[in-house]
């Protein structure tokens, strides 16, 4: 008889070593390794995934057309792409409290409303507690099935007897297999549980919405399994004492990665922001030191947000970098070219970057905007209040056009903004006729235009 081969699998990241070792190579963590027996017959039937399922060719295929399932909520299915594929996969992913039950029980609330039967699972809440959410969304379940339920078995059993239009799991972790020895939680159960379900999911055309516990570092618990298996990784963020929230997606294979979806938090539940833009910039100091209007781009989206900079002589002997919102490096390259093109002394200086609306701005478009922001807190001068920034620094103090400039400058017309420094752009480009363009082709010469005259600061 074959005999049963004993691994160690670090529930972690999932690595997987022939022996015990303290120190996981791959993510570093201590004492994390646990034992597992795999029998020959358990390892024949998982390495057959579906055996029924026949080889085809490419070329006789024919591409049918399957419709999204759209919801009457606009920003979650910008996020989707359009819409919930069927048959998806998607994981949704957040810090604990900034909103995952709340978004998903609106969502399960409208799909029973529009699209049919919905399959609400919950191994964390018993079905009281969900319906004392409910009432205070609005949320009237007609159609939408409550099972507080933990063994997969019993899951997909249910599902198959409803056969629902979307089935939602909160949360994976709390999801077991009965043939699995570890504990609900551990990186094999979730691994198996979700690779189950996803295969449930293909099979039976059901979409398949899961919520996933995040680890200190604010990734999803077993991030180097789960997020390989599923269609779709959304991550909600916000900060913690702020009420908007966005819905950013990681991954898509159905859609761009690059769409973010706007919501507020309010008593009734998460509501979502028709126009950010106006949002964001709604508690702006209109001419105050240090701030600047970049129009940034989020997917398709436009977005104006408000950078603020402040620098300050350092009493410590190396001057600090403070990131909030843009990346680090960013602002080290940024604070290296302004020293060193425009012949700003922050050697001695502390520079803060800040991204007001605690929204994150990742693109080299913002490099204008904070560049700006920095030399307006040195200088104590004001930027025009009615003046937007956009350009990419170079290290040699060259500004470089960005993509989708039209997109932008509309944008930031509707907003009641009339002038945008920015680089030379080509003469054909469509610009707003309420918006003036004011073009510098150096970092030197974008400050001598975007600055107004020197005062004393306040």
């Amino acid at each position: 008889m074959p005999r049963t081969k004993i691994v160690f699998i670090c529930q972690s990241c999932g690595n997987e070593s022939p022996r015990w070792i303290g120190r996981c190579p791959e993510c570093n963590e201590w004492n994390t390794y646990a034992e597992k027996a795999i029998s020959p017959a358990a390892a024949a039937k998982k390495a057959s995934l579906s055996p029924g399922t026949p080889v085809q060719e490419l070329a006789h295929l024919t591409a049918a057309s399957v419709p999204r399932l759209t919801l009457p909520m606009t920003e979650f299915n910008r996020v989707l792409g359009g819409g919930i594929v069927q048959g998806s996969v998607v994981l949704i992913g957040g810090d604990p409290g900034i909103g995952k039950s709340t978004l998903l029980l609106e969502v399960a609330g409208m799909a029973a409303e529009r699209l049919g039967r919905v399959l609400y699972v919950s191994g964390e809440e018993s079905v009281h507690q969900i319906k004392i959410r409910a009432d205070r969304l609005g949320v009237r379940g007609d159609g939408l099935f409550l099972f507080p339920e933990t063994g997969l078995e019993n899951i997909i059993e249910r599902g198959n007897e409803i056969a629902p239009r979307l089935v939602i799991i909160d949360s994976i972790q709390t999801v077991y297999a009965s043939d699995l020895p570890s504990a609900a939680g551990s990186i094999v159960q979730v691994r198996e549980c979700t690779l189950r379900l996803m295969r449930w999911a293909k099979s039976s055309n059901i979409p398949v919405f899961l919520v996933g516990h995040v680890t200190k570092d604010g990734s999803i618990a077993g991030p180097n399994t789960l997020e390989h298996i599923v269609d779709v990784v959304l991550y909600l963020e916000g900060e913690r004492f702020s009420s908007y929230r966005l819905l950013r997606g990681a991954k898509n294979r159905f859609g761009s990665t690059n769409e973010v979806g706007v919501f507020e938090m309010r008593d009734q539940g998460l509501v979502e922001v028709a126009n950010p833009s106006q949002v964001f910039l709604s508690q702006r100091s209109e001419g105050a030191v240090g701030s600047v209007i970049v129009p940034t781009l989020e997917g398709t989206r436009p977005l104006l947000v408000e950078i603020q900079a402040l620098t300050s002589p350092t009493i410590f002997g190396m001057p600090r970098r403070n990131a909030n919102g843009v990346d680090y490096n960013r602002l080290l390259l940024i604070t290296a070219v302004l020293t060193k093109r425009a012949r700003l002394a922050l050697g001695a200086q502390d520079v803060i970057a800040n991204v007001a609306g605690g929204i994150r701005v990742n693109e080299p478009a913002a490099d204008l905007g904070i560049a700006l922001a920095i030399a307006s807190s040195f200088k104590s001068a004001r930027v025009n209040p009615d003046m937007v920034a956009i350009g990419e620094i170079g290290l040699s103090g060259e500004l470089r056009a960005v993509s989708q400039l039209d997109k932008r400058m509309a944008e930031a017309a509707k907003l009641g903004f009339t002038s945008c420094l920015m680089p030379p752009v080509p003469s054909n480009l469509k610009i707003p006729r309420e918006i003036k363009p004011v073009p510098a082709t150096s970092l030197s010469q974008a400050l001598r235009l975007g600055l107004m005259k020197e005062e004393a600061a306040e």
